[in-house]
């Protein structure tokens, strides 16, 4: 079965470009464009995607108000913001709605289609050259937040702690089985373990608790 994608962009041209692409993907099926926040959860809601691109600045609704209402939604699609370096502050607001990561608009064209792919496998976009960048902007650096996430991620075992680890640095399932010498199945239990003790609603959340509690090498 083909992946069901919903596109959410103010810009015509933008919309167009970026539709033209993922339509010559013959395992992606484009089934609605939104030009607002607005339309983009009234058409989340009637078409049922399985994955959202979602621009931020748009007019009605926004982006960030658009992915806290989708999320809502029962069995939620996943959602990947549309962004660029200049917008941090509602990138992060991103992150913490529920957001799977990140596409810059400038992607090539013969990555957007994988980028898809991997979100809807489960995957969040984590490159290390775009998105370990902005978490790392991200994270906070105050004590109260980094001692939150350290006590958050004590409960893990050693195990679940270096998959996190592997995470924040941007690995995906099948890099991290690779790294620990594991089956990547294995990987994924034990991210759904790690998950709920952390009470993160996916990945690219863990990824920003592994660095404000400091597993990562600076």
């Amino acid at each position: 079965m083909s992946i069901r994608v919903l596109l959410a962009d103010d810009e015509d041209l933008v919309r167009s470009g970026l539709s033209m692409i993922l339509a010559a993907d013959p395992g992606i099926s484009m089934v609605a464009e939104a030009g607002n926040g607005v339309e983009a959860v009234h058409l989340a809601r009637l078409h049922r995607p399985d994955v959202v691109l979602m621009d931020i600045r748009m007019p009605v609704m926004d982006g960030l108000a658009a992915t806290v209402e989708i999320n809502r939604l029962p069995d939620p699609p996943k959602v990947v913001v549309l962004t660029t370096f200049d917008l941090d502050e509602y990138v992060h607001a991103a992150l913490e709605a529920g957001a799977m990561g990140f596409l810059l608009k400038n992607t090539p064209p013969r990555d957007l289609a994988r980028a898809v792919r991997t979100v809807h496998d489960g995957d969040a976009m984590l490159a290390p050259s775009v998105t370990r960048r902005l978490i790392s902007n991200f994270s906070a650096r105050g004590t109260s937040r980094a001692n939150d996430a350290r006590r958050r991620t004590s409960v893990l075992t050693d195990r679940e702690g270096e998959v996190l680890r592997l995470v924040g640095e941007g690995l995906s399932n099948a890099e991290i089985g690779a790294r620990l010498h594991m089956s990547e199945s294995t990987v994924k239990t034990h991210m759904s373990r790690l998950l709920a003790k952390l009470e993160c609603a996916n990945r690219v959340q863990a990824a920003i608790l592994a660095h404000d509690a400091g597993l990562l090498a600076a």
